[in-house]
């Protein structure tokens, strides 16, 4: 049996595995889909070369599945294939995002997988603070909203600036202070469970009218004092 996390590398895909972990789904695998599509309504798309890296640093197995094509037919189908073959939990990091919830489940139904949502239809702050306390590294690497803006890329989400986002959002009563709309997107550096911290060497700051992005060239793992260590 083999229990798969989608992820991302973003905060909510990485907590909701670390969560699965604790509650007696200890998982096997990340399951990284790749998108051709940099829009990507299903799945996240920064630096998802990371996950590898956070694999390593987690002791995990890494998988990796590219989508052939674009447009939701051939996402969906990507999926299917990576979870098909295999029994076992499928874990995701879903908040509110009944797009993405409806379709995992129909997918994970048709090849026989239990999906667990450690998160789902909790309150979003309430999701980014029980984050930030469970020590996540957590590093604003997209942002797509009004409220929020270039300045911001590269930061660490900690209490207070998420409680600035939150203020920020106030006047925009659409925005989801988690995210999860694509309001912004998020890569984990570090976290207890983690052997060693990715540090990121090359970056390039792109911005576009709509949003702008941290677009991680270069990056390696640095064990922690007293760790293994693990590959960069």
């Amino acid at each position: 049996m083999t229990v798969t996390a989608l992820v991302s590398g973003g905060k909510d895909s990485i907590y909701s595995a670390y969560l699965a972990d604790t509650q007696g789904r200890s998982v096997d695998e990340l399951l990284v889909l790749r998108p051709q599509d940099p829009e990507s309504m299903m799945f996240h798309t920064p630096n998802l070369e990371l996950v590898e890296l956070q694999a390593r640093a987690w002791g995990k197995a890494y998988r990796s599945a590219p989508v052939d094509g674009t447009g939701e037919a051939a996402e969906l189908a990507a999926l299917e294939r990576a979870l098909s073959g295999a029994h076992g939990w499928v874990v995701a990091g879903a908040i509110q995002s009944s797009y993405q919830w409806a379709r995992l489940l129909r997918i994970a139904d048709r090849v026989g997988r239990p999906v667990y949502t450690p998160l789902w239809r909790k309150d979003p702050g309430r999701v980014v603070r029980e984050e930030i306390a469970a020590g996540l590294d957590i590093r604003l690497v997209q942002l797509a909203a009004e409220p929020y803006d270039a300045a911001l890329l590269g930061q660490r989400l900690d209490l207070p600036l998420l409680a600035e986002l939150e203020r920020r959002s106030a006047s925009v009563r659409a925005t989801n202070v988690a995210g999860e709309g694509g309001e912004y997107e998020t890569t984990v550096v570090d976290a207890p469970f983690f052997a060693s911290r990715i540090e990121f060497g090359e970056v390039e700051r792109r911005a576009a009218p709509s949003s702008s992005r941290l677009i991680v060239r270069s990056a390696h793992a640095r064990p922690k004092p007293g760790s293994p260590g693990v590959g960069a």
